[in-house]
């Protein structure tokens, strides 16, 4: 099965995606960058747009994103969300199913402890594909450590939000 691992933002958003079997595989790993220089309504369009077609490219089955958690800062929270929601859109408008994480269960899935620090689940992102590297920027490898969590502990036919 093809898992996307999505880590949405509006200024960047890293996706990553992973063939889960008995070993699991990086199939493709980017991010997603818009300008700056666009309004906020056309930068999601950006997004959604990049997101579909890498949805209907790769035709992952199932989508793995983080929960909403809070923020202090409520104009990064709402940005954060509405990139959120973009994603959350074009999955399911390409057919895939949506499956949550919370960040304990994405480090305990990757690294065995829900306490991980980020450089022990991005460490162990590149152990467990094989990568040569670390992925960079970290929402690259954020989204491949919620792709890694979904093909250990989250395969189901059925999506849930």
């Amino acid at each position: 099965m093809l898992v996307l691992g999505l880590d949405p933002g509006v200024a960047l958003t890293g996706y990553g995606l992973v063939e889960c079997g008995r070993s699991l595989r990086a199939v493709a790993y980017n991010f997603i960058a818009t300008p700056s220089e666009l309004d906020h309504a056309s930068r999601l369009k950006l997004l959604y747009d990049e997101l579909s077609f890498i949805l209907a490219h790769y035709q992952p089955q199932q989508v793995a994103v983080e929960e909403i958690f809070f923020n202090k800062n409520a104009r990064t929270a709402m940005a954060v969300g509405q990139a959120r929601g973009v994603a959350l859109l074009a999955a399911v408008q390409n057919g895939a199913k949506v499956f949550e994480y919370s960040p304990m269960q994405v480090k305990k899935a990757v690294t065995g402890s829900g306490r991980a620090e980020k450089g022990q689940v991005q460490f162990m992102v590149r152990a467990i594909l094989g990568l040569a590297s670390i992925p960079q920027p970290d929402d690259v490898a954020d989204a491949l450590a919620l792709a890694i969590c979904h093909c250990h502990c989250g395969i189901r036919p059925e999506g849930y939000l």
